[in-house]
């Protein structure tokens, strides 16, 4: 139980770090901690999985790590930013932020113990995961930090309105794709392909960190219709598999019914007789 909990507290100490960074106005420092401890985050459950050391305690730890590396830091470095030249008003745009993610992870965790989900929703979340939230609501701060727009006073209300966005993506019901299962089964004349590109993105992203960044962000962002679209498939198929179930079930019903009716009449009926005399 130890390792998966020693990364859990690994990316809660990169989350902290990136509160340090933005109060020291080190946006790429603060920016790095930040994906540092998303990609810590994804690894400690898969580590906890493999280790088959999952528990009750790592569970409670991850979602209390989560809150502060995805909530609290990036409302505070957005806070930091630019959302304080609009004073109390921005104040309150990182509280609601921090607020949303915070009842989007309680929802995660009470969803875990529904029974009655069907297998295809593993490919899903419910609302933005809460390491994408945080990734996707930074993206001001990515096109600032590549020289696409300023700090000026006059764009901060349009990254209130951002914030807000993201916020509601955090809380509300769309579906959004979920890569726990990326990565368990690979085919085997497709590893060394996986290899390359593997190898290309993380060059990529140590090269051109927010230009990736912000280029990821946007995929994200275009995904969510059409994960949209491919959960209401999955509905229609379910849709389709219970009616035919309950039209089988119905048919079965009436010939059973004008089974019995038909052994009723041959019983009421009386049985032919031929009189002789």
């Amino acid at each position: 139980m130890i390792l998966p909990n020693l990364v859990t507290l690994l990316a809660l100490c990169s989350g902290l770090t990136a509160i340090r960074m933005a109060v020291e106005a080190r946006w790429d420092m603060a920016i790095g901690a930040i994906v540092l401890a998303a990609v810590l985050d994804a690894l400690d459950g898969r580590v906890a999985r493999f280790l088959r050391s999952t528990s009750r305690f790592g569970a409670e730890l991850d979602s209390l790590a989560d809150f502060v590396n995805f909530g609290v830091a990036p409302a505070i470095i957005l806070y930091m930013w630019i959302l304080n030249e609009l004073g109390s008003f921005g104040w309150i745009t990182a509280l609601v932020f921090a607020i949303s993610m915070a009842l989007r992870l309680a929802r995660f965790n009470v969803a875990l113990d529904d029974p009655k989900k069907p297998a295809w929703q593993a490919n899903f979340f419910t609302g933005t995961p809460a390491p994408a939230g945080a990734l996707v609501v930074l993206l001001p701060v990515y096109l600032h930090q590549l020289g696409v727009l300023d700090r000026w006073a006059e764009f901060a209300p349009v990254a209130v309105g951002y914030t807000y966005i993201v916020a509601f993506l955090l809380v509300s019901r769309l579906p959004t794709y979920s890569g726990k299962r990326i990565g368990m089964r690979i085919r085997k004349d497709i590893v060394l392909p996986i290899f390359v590109a593997a190898v290309l993105l993380v060059a990529l992203g140590a090269s051109y960190p927010f230009q990736v960044l912000a280029l990821a962000t946007v995929a994200y962002l275009v995904s969510i219709p059409f994960a949209g679209r491919s959960w209401r498939m999955y509905e229609r198929a379910d849709a389709a598999r219970a009616g035919g179930g309950a039209k089988a079930d119905a048919e079965a019903v009436d010939q059973a019914t004008q089974a019995e009716g038909a052994d009723g009449a041959g019983e009421a009926s009386p049985p032919s007789t031929s009189s002789t005399s």
